[in-house]
């Protein structure tokens, strides 16, 4: 029997797979949990055409990301920080701090998580930071730490 998943089952498939199952474990099984629906043919055009179109939007983030990878690879974030004696910074500058100068300077919106900062900065200079854009697109931006004048 053909079915439609609703959800993600584990060894079956993923959400909005048609899958061929026995009757027995539509009935008592993926049906009373709302895991999967009959496969009529006008469902299965449905499917086709919400896969399709998750496709399609899964390109266009894809491209958008690409995008702003590009654009994050030629930045160049200027940080200032402030300094005691020896030129040491005072604390240290974290993926909220990044992620928010890489806002106010280009205007991109990025979560602080998806900054892969290894451990804080706590030094004045140049430091490459990896920037996870979007699934595997990443970006490297040149970080500059300068000291508050």
């Amino acid at each position: 029997m053909q079915v439609i998943l609703t959800q993600d089952v584990e060894k079956i498939g993923q959400r909005g797979d048609i899958v061929e199952v026995s009757r027995g474990y539509v009935r008592n099984f993926l049906a009373p949990r709302g895991l999967a629906e009959v496969a009529t043919p006008a469902k299965m055009e449905e499917a086709r055409r919400e896969m399709a179109e998750a496709e399609e939007r899964d390109r266009r983030l894809s491209e958008r990301a690409e995008e702003i990878a590009a654009t994050l690879n030629k930045s160049v974030i200027t940080i200032e920080a402030r300094t005691g004696e020896d030129e040491r910074i005072f604390g240290s500058i974290t993926a909220a701090n990044i992620a928010g100068a890489i806002e106010r300077a280009r205007g991109i919106h990025l979560d602080r998580r998806r900054v892969k900062l290894a451990e804080p900065i706590k030094s004045l200079g140049t430091h490459q930071v990896p920037v996870q854009v979007h699934g595997d697109v990443e970006a490297n931006v040149k970080i500059i730490v300068v000291p508050k004048l």
